[in-house]
């Protein structure tokens, strides 16, 4: 399994898109969960890339296994080196 350069802004939202959630007709809660959702999206596209399957075909455990991965480069390499920057 590869492990994919990460772009700048590939975790989170853009400014565009998060100016565009911040525009929407939503209530505060809303919005936290839009913009949930489409940070969740961005890296359920990565990780089914890293997986080399539709995002519809990763599993609950491939994403159990991938977050164990992210966690363990983070420990032993740090945060830099690890695909999720927190």
């Amino acid at each position: 399994m590869d492990v994919l350069p990460q772009q700048p802004s590939a975790q989170f939202l853009t400014l565009e898109e998060s100016a565009k959630v911040d525009a929407a007709l939503l209530s505060s809660p809303e919005k936290f969960l839009t913009r949930l959702t489409i940070s969740s999206l961005k890296l359920l596209k990565h990780i089914a890339q890293e997986y080399g399957v539709a995002i519809e075909d990763v599993t609950a455990q491939q994403l159990i296994s991938w977050f164990e991965k992210d966690g363990k480069i983070r420990r032993e390499q740090g945060i830099e080196a690890s695909y999720l920057k927190w």
